[in-house]
């Protein structure tokens, strides 16, 4: 992937490893130019642009910090899908969302729209959204709950944090180092889920011993 950001030489620089000691001999950093933030992102948003397309599908206009670890000043903003291309750290949540009928607890399961750019038509947690730069976890749950599923914030205010999970994964251009800050929600017995951003296709209510 950065050898198609060689030519942007007023953005990017490239050199010569000493240190890491890659495969490729050099490494990859921003011009030293472009010293504030927001110089940063305006520029490496134009690159990202010009790129969008084949080599970078399905821009969603959404910004994620760049920063050395989570709620750390971030040293600029990437656009969301950019942002498995350049290897950052991406952050989002994910909630569960069950109601207990006696002794058995059931899960909503969402499916995924087959319009989506990434996994699409898969099963999904009830809600789940990444974080954008410059909102909270807890901002982004209640916003999610009620375009993703149609909670209201008198129900979504009672989810639970519950941890965080990580992972890596490497498919092609693409370096996924994402974190996931995960919630629970126990629901009505009687609330059905409703989506209201077409990013869900349909939800269902299964039993924990199928999920």
């Amino acid at each position: 992937f950065a050898e198609h950001l060689k030519k942007y030489e007023d953005v990017f620089t490239f050199p010569i490893d000493h240190l890491w000691e890659s495969n490729f001999g050099y490494y990859l950093t921003l011009h030293p130019l472009l010293r504030a933030p927001s110089e940063r992102t305006e520029a490496v948003g134009e690159v990202i642009s010009s790129l969008s397309g084949e080599l970078i599908p399905g821009i969603r206009n959404e910004l994620y910090p760049v920063s050395s670890s989570f709620g750390a000043p971030a040293y600029l903003s990437l656009e969301r899908a950019a942002a498995p291309y350049f290897g950052i750290r991406a952050y989002a949540i994910h909630m569960n969302g069950y109601v207990e009928r006696g002794d058995e607890k059931l899960m909503w399961v969402a499916k995924r729209s087959h319009a989506k750019t990434t996994y699409p038509g898969k099963l999904d947690h009830l809600v789940a959204g990444g974080l954008p730069h410059g909102i909270s976890c807890r901002e982004n749950l209640v916003k999610e709950c009620k375009e993703e599923a149609g909670i209201p914030l008198s129900i979504s205010s009672r989810a639970v944090p519950v941890g965080a999970l990580s992972y890596l994964d490497i498919d092609g251009y693409r370096l996924e180092r994402d974190v996931l800050f995960c919630y629970d929600l126990k629901l009505p017995d009687d609330f059905t889920p409703t989506n209201e951003d077409g990013e869900v296709e349909s939800f269902m209510l299964m039993p924990m011993s199928q999920v």
